[in-house]
Parts: C-alpha cells; structure tokens; sequence
C-alpha cells in the first residue's frame, strides 16, 4: 500500500466515524422508512462518469441522467425523496470506500455482481443482465480475442471493469484508460486498435454518427448481472426496498420503458427472473 493510500484510508476512516457520530445525533430526517440516508431528504448515490447509457450528464441541462438514474430515482420515490448523484472513483467503488466514508447511501454504475465485492457491500438482486463486446474500426477483420491476438493487435479496457478482468484473464495485457470515454478516445485516435466495453455502452456509442467508423466485431458472454450496491450490514431496509423496487418495476412495465428509453428493444428475457 502506497503512502497516498494510507493517506487516503485514513481519512476515509474518519469521514466514517465522522458519519457515525453525526447519525448518533439523532436528526429523525436522516431515517425515512427504516432506511438510513446520509442527507435529509435526498437519496445520493455514488457513480462514476461518463457510463452512457447507464449514467452521463445531460449536455443541455447539466444533470446526470440515465438507465441506472431512472430504477435509483424509483427507489428514491418510494422513500419520499430525491436523488442525489455524487461522481466518484470507480476505485472507490467497487472496494465500498465510498459507502464507508459516507460519501453516498448507494451505488449505481453497471457494477457486475462479483463474490469479492459481495464480501465488503450488500447488493440488490440483479437488474440488469450484461455481456461485453469487442469494438474495432469496419473491416478490420477481427472477429474474436483469438484474432487480436493472431494478429499483435492493441487492445484497449476501461481500467477496474469486469471487461479489463476477463481480456487480462485471457493472458492479454490491455492498455488500461482511466474512464469509457477516455477508452473511446483511445480507440478513434488510434492509441488501441480495439476496445472491449459493456455491450450496451458500445450500442450507444455507435448511436452517435461521430463513431460510424467503428462496429461491434464480437460479442463476449461472460454472464455478468448489474447490481446496486450498498454499505456492508449498514442498511438492510435500503437493501430490501431496493429490491422490491426493481421486483415492481418489472412486473408493471416501468422497467421496460426505461430499458427502451435507453437502451433499445428489450430482449424477451431482460425483463423477467429475480
């Protein structure tokens, strides 16, 4: 561990004691429902931008905006609420440092369920079931991660993703780019050849005219489900109306809509299961 590092825990210990202090306070505002929030009358959720289609901030209204945005501003409904959208490290994230240190009551973000970040946070029940795709110009004649690697090309990841886990798993060495936007970049100048990304950021991308030189050249099944996630053990009834919230979302057709308003057709099976 890196000084800055223990820099930076030791603050996030403190700014999670600090919580705690302030909760014990007893200010009623922060408990609605049962459910824990770390602001009077806001429901904040950690995220990091830009992640088009799940969360980017709106060009026109400066808002943050989204797949994800719409099932967290359902749950902050039910509680009466609004929500809050606070951008952070995706580092931070998917190690529940976030949660911890009180920056956010819950996290969004296309975060894959995985069983070593179950260990440090609580998770919802899967809202979304994802694949990765592999994006490179037309024509370029790759069709698979065999072919890049046949063929010495470069290949670019978004740095802490299940995407980058899954090539470096491959034996690739990917070329790490700190955000999607940064990856995308990297593609179009041509710092990478090809770029592996969540299947439904890269549908995105190719909805904009600007990327029309670029197409999904394979698709990887990886069996990857999104979760939101929470702080470990701290906020079983957020968890719980989370839950519920993506359960009704599903079965009344809201969670169609918003697939469709984002995404595009829903494929028969995206909605249905628990």
């Amino acid at each position: 561990m890196s000084r800055g590092t223990v820099r930076w825990a030791l603050g996030a210990g403190l700014a999670a004691l600090a919580l705690t202090v302030s909760a014990c306070g007893g200010d009623e505002g922060a408990t609605v429902q049962g459910v824990k929030l770390i602001e009077k009358g806001a429901l904040t959720s950690c995220t990091h931008l830009p992640y088009p289609p799940f969360q980017s901030e709106d060009k026109k209204t400066g808002k943050v905006v989204g797949f994800d945005v719409d099932i967290i501003d359902l749950v902050a409904k039910k509680l009466g609420v609004t929500q809050k959208v606070v951008d952070t490290p995706f580092e931070t994230m998917k190690t529940g440092a976030a949660l911890n240190a009180g920056k956010c009551d819950i996290q969004m973000g296309g975060m894959t369920i995985k069983p070593d970040r179950v260990k440090f946070m609580d998770v919802s029940t899967p809202y979304f079931d994802a694949t990765q795709s592999l994006m490179a110009k037309k024509g370029s004649g790759i069709a698979s991660l065999e072919d890049v690697k046949s063929k010495k090309l470069k290949l670019g990841s978004q740095a802490g993703t299940t995407g980058e886990d899954f090539v470096k798993g491959k034996d690739f060495d990917p070329r790490s780019f700190d955000n999607s936007s940064a990856e995308l970049d990297g593609l179009r100048t041509g710092q990478v050849d090809v770029i592996v990304q969540d299947d439904p950021v890269v549908k995105g991308w190719l909805k904009d005219p600007a990327n029309s030189a670029f197409e999904i050249v394979a698709n990887l099944n990886t069996g990857e489900q999104y979760g939101m996630w929470m702080r470990k053990d701290h906020n079983p009834e957020l968890v719980k109306i989370t839950n519920q919230v993506i359960a009704q979302a599903k079965a009344d057709g809201t969670y169609k809509k918003i697939y469709e308003k984002w995404i595009g057709p829903m494929p028969a099976a995206a909605g249905g299961g628990s």
